[in-house]
């Protein structure tokens, strides 16, 4: 399944994310400690018993944010965790597909101008730069130039997953 790449909004994202974020500390607590007393409490006291509770505290709280993640209000994380997971496995095969570039190889240069896209946009929904590496500038750069050379836009509007099983994981 291809991934597009979205636009959200970096204010509401990480406004959503912070309170998302204390709301599964808070319930993962709560569950816990539920858990963890009616155990204790049925089956008297135990290291063992309150470690379970706390374990089906996770589960359940696990469970909860599975279905609630497919809710609208729900879109920007549910955007930015298929980025991350696209992003990590293209990350996998970097070294191939920059030798692949390097090569001309059309499907590499696409790929590799996903992968930089995808990296600024994850650093600007998170509020941070990107990294100033030397050798990152120089491969954005040497991108656009080789995107430009070709008549391509400067940016990709996102990606086929499946394009990477052409290519050796590095």
């Amino acid at each position: 399944m291809p991934f597009t790449f979205e636009y959200h909004d970096p204010e509401t994202y990480r406004h959503k994310a912070r309170i998302i974020s204390i709301a599964m500390a808070g319930q993962l607590i709560v569950f816990g400690l539920v858990f963890s007393q009616l155990l204790v409490a049925s089956f008297g006291s135990s290291l063992w018993l309150n470690a379970l509770g706390v374990f089906l505290g996770l589960l359940f709280t696990s469970l909860t944010f599975a279905v609630l993640r497919e809710r609208p209000w729900m879109s920007e994380m549910r955007y930015v965790w298929q980025l991350k997971h696209h992003l990590s496995r293209l990350s996998g095969y970097l070294a191939t597909l920059r030798r692949e570039m390097d090569q001309g190889n059309g499907v590499a240069l696409h790929l590799m101008t996903a992968y930089h896209q995808g990296m600024a946009q994850l650093a600007e929904l998170n509020g941070r730069t990107l990294d100033d590496d030397a050798e990152l500038v120089g491969e954005r750069a040497r991108i656009g130039r080789l995107r430009e050379e070709r008549g391509l836009p400067a940016q990709v509007e996102g990606f086929d997953p499946h394009d990477l099983a052409a290519f050796k994981r590095s």
